[in-house]
């Protein structure tokens, strides 16, 4: 899977980064795209396979408003409800694309 350099700014090429960093550990997690949490749906979820260490991963992808907001938007519309009782810790991960600076930022916050 690859992205044209035409469809580098998008969010579809956000997700492609994603997806391949994803097959790196692919053993440990299952990944489910737009996953129904909370009040909305986050963009991609990482839960841990059956025996894995691993936490709950829930990704939100940004263009121009950056990873805080990302977080915040999980935070309000209780994303990581959905997981209380998983027995696992939820990591929630916002990825921004600044399409002015060109540049990408990643914040990653630990939900108990």
């Amino acid at each position: 899977m690859s992205t044209a350099p035409i469809f580098y700014n998008n969010e579809q090429a956000l997700r492609s980064v994603i997806r391949f960093a994803y097959i790196s550990c692919m053993e440990q997690f299952k990944e489910i795209q737009e996953l129904p949490s909370g009040t909305g749906y986050a963009d991609v979820a990482y839960l841990p396979k059956k025996g894995s260490s691993m936490p709950v991963m829930l990704v939100e992808l940004k263009w121009n408003k950056g990873a805080k907001g990302a977080i915040a938007q999980m935070k309000e519309r209780n994303y990581p409800e959905v997981f209380k009782g998983y027995g696992s810790e939820v990591l929630l991960v916002g990825i921004s694309y600044d399409e002015k600076t060109k540049r990408h930022e990643c914040v990653i916050e630990k939900r108990p």
